[in-house]
């Protein structure tokens, strides 16, 4: 069985919390987690790039000189492509760059991430964050008790208004809630450090 440390918010060790085998203790696939963080990467795109083809550009409504007998070559518009000024051909428009890749292969790969902090040692589970108002000095202290001194993704319990206020101005510390948990955050933080009731919610989603 797979199992870590359970610690409380002051730093100190509440004995140990078994994790679901499933979930935490699968051999990492590093093909999917690679896949789901190109994925993920694409989406994060804005894709607003657009260009002026011949129709949108300004002007260029009148045949700049007639067809015949004038010695020169055929021209329609002073906007077509090989005119300077004239409407990009083939350029970039608008769209989005978003795809999915299937549900099985999405939960293998969080799985994976999740399993590799485990294997790593870098799991901290905490009994629970509780502030009695918003004290980013407050959270900054608990991570100092808990040995937290790299980038760290906090992942809360949803509703947990305090503790993600308290810590959403500290540098390398991301907050997420339990049902927002992607594979880009994971891997992207040194350390994950969980509540024990974001980790329930957890386990039940991926189970």
């Amino acid at each position: 069985m797979t199992s870590v440390a359970l610690f409380k918010q002051d730093g100190t060790q509440n004995g140990e919390i078994t994790l679901n085998e499933a979930i935490f203790g699968i051999e990492p696939n590093e093909n999917v987690v690679y896949d789901a963080i190109i994925m993920q990467r694409a989406s994060l795109r804005q894709g607003t790039h657009a260009v002026k083809n011949r129709s949108a550009v300004r002007g260029g409504g009148r045949k700049p000189w007639r067809q015949k007998g004038t010695g020169r070559a055929r021209q329609g518009s002073i906007r077509s492509p090989q005119w300077r000024g004239g409407g990009v051909v083939f350029g970039p428009t608008p769209r989005s760059y978003s795809y999915k890749l299937p549900k099985k292969v999405r939960r293998l790969a969080i799985k994976s991430v999740l399993s590799e902090k485990v294997i790593e040692n870098k799991l901290v589970v905490v009994e629970g964050l509780s502030f009695d108002a918003p004290k980013t000095k407050e959270f900054k202290q608990v991570l100092a008790n808990l040995s937290v001194d790299t980038k760290v993704l906090v992942v809360l319990e949803s509703g947990n208004d305090f503790a993600a206020l308290s810590g959403r101005n500290l540098p390398n510390v991301s907050i997420v809630e339990s049902n927002n948990v992607s594979v880009l955050d994971v891997v992207a933080a040194d350390k994950m450090l969980i509540t024990k009731a974001a980790l329930t919610h957890v386990e039940e989603v991926l189970a």
